[in-house]
């Protein structure tokens, strides 16, 4: 084995140029690889993040508008609940000094007691009948600042006067831009429903199990509705979009590996009167055979471990400056990022098969060498 390797970094140390643009080839795969990991695992992280902000955990719908409004059964997982009534409206701002009117539709989600629970990431302490708290995109769009007036305009045309006494903003644009919230009976008024909910809306310990509490809480009163549930589109098309960029991505490191494997070929071919004398003088051939595969070992671990590095330290810059995005159009004003040890761990396991792999093909050609015909 000695002989190998002694053979093996020989080798490496006199073609110095194309070792290292081999291995360079190895490592920039693995660092666009696993930057994109990063940065695809932060954009869906991000997103859900965002849209959990200003969206419970589980809505728990009633079955029959006419039974009594019971709350739901209690569970320890729950960390806030309250009874809430959803609208749709338009909201109008009158024309001011220098600002002309503001006209705009958004979802007025209308809370009962324990709605500042179900929303710990929004301020909506200063709630009370009268008011209103605007998405950040909504309020640009009415260019309504706190103190000001709007007026409500529901379907049925009836009319409830709100005073904006805040503003919230969860980085999703397509929350920011339609969502409001108002106090149940500012919505009952609007509605024209003295005591009509819609249901219950509920936030949890850990989001994850929205479905069992959800099945858990809801009893024969309500219909539960996880976030999983709601927003199943969104995450089922953030996962498609992960695994099919990955497999993309993941092609670099295949070109990468089949030029080192070319690079060790064409080596092997130009190294054939010295494998026929090595093995005239004793060496067997698998050694001969051997110190070419571990040559593209060596190339291999070390663009491993060289892609890992320039990965992490590229993922690191953009989690220190995220790239700025517009949200109109990826619900996101910047892009997170979001490392994960298993996603590194999983991209060099991969690259070492597919150097692996590749490292077979002059191994093969370096055993076909036959001394007699190359000497004679």
């Amino acid at each position: 084995m000695r002989f190998v390797c002694f053979l093996a970094l020989r080798h490496l140390r006199y073609r110095r140029t194309q070792s290292l643009i081999t291995l360079l080839g190895v490592a920039v795969g693995i660092m666009v690889l696993t930057t994109a990991l990063s940065l695809f695992n932060g954009f869906s992280k991000g997103l859900i993040d965002a849209t959990l902000k200003a969206a419970p955990h589980i809505l728990l719908l009633k079955v029959n508008p006419e039974a009594p409004n019971t709350p739901p059964a209690p569970n320890p997982e729950v960390v806030a609940q309250a009874p809430f009534l959803a609208a749709k409206a338009l909201l109008t701002r009158r024309a001011g000094e220098g600002r002309s009117a503001g006209v705009d539709f958004a979802t007025l989600v209308g809370l009962g007691e324990g709605g500042a629970g179900v929303y710990p990431q929004i301020d909506l302490h200063r709630l009370k009948p009268g008011t209103i708290v605007l998405g950040s995109m909504l309020a640009r769009s009415l260019a309504a600042f706190p103190g000001d007036e709007l007026i409500a305009l529901s379907v049925e045309q009836t009319r409830v006067t709100l005073e904006v006494v805040g503003t919230f903003s969860t980085g999703n644009a397509l929350l920011d831009a339609g969502y409001a919230f108002t106090t149940l009976e500012d919505n009952r008024r609007l509605l024209g429903m003295p005591k009509a909910i819609s249901g219950y809306q509920v936030r949890l310990r850990d989001p994850d199990r929205a479905y069992e509490v959800g099945r858990a809480i809801s009893g024969e009163d309500y219909l539960p509705q996880p976030w999983q549930s709601n927003y199943r589109t969104l995450i089922e098309q953030l996962a498609l979009q992960k695994r099919v960029s990955g497999i993309i991505v993941f092609l670099i490191v295949g070109v990468a590996a089949l030029g080192m494997a070319n690079v060790l070929v064409l080596a092997v071919v130009e190294k054939t009167p010295d494998i026929a004398l090595l093995r005239v003088l004793g060496a067997s051939g698998l050694q001969v055979a051997g110190v070419f595969a571990l040559e593209g070992v060596l190339l291999g671990v070390a663009g491993v471990v060289l892609g890992n590095l320039l990965g992490w330290g590229l993922s690191s810059y953009f989690a220190w400056r995220p790239i700025g995005i517009p949200g109109e159009l990826y619900f996101l004003t910047s892009l997170p990022v979001d490392i994960k040890a298993s996603d590194f761990a999983w991209v060099s396991l991969m690259s070492l098969l597919v150097v692996i792999l590749a490292s077979l093909l002059p191994l093969l050609r370096a055993l076909r060498v036959k001394p007699g015909e190359v000497l004679r």
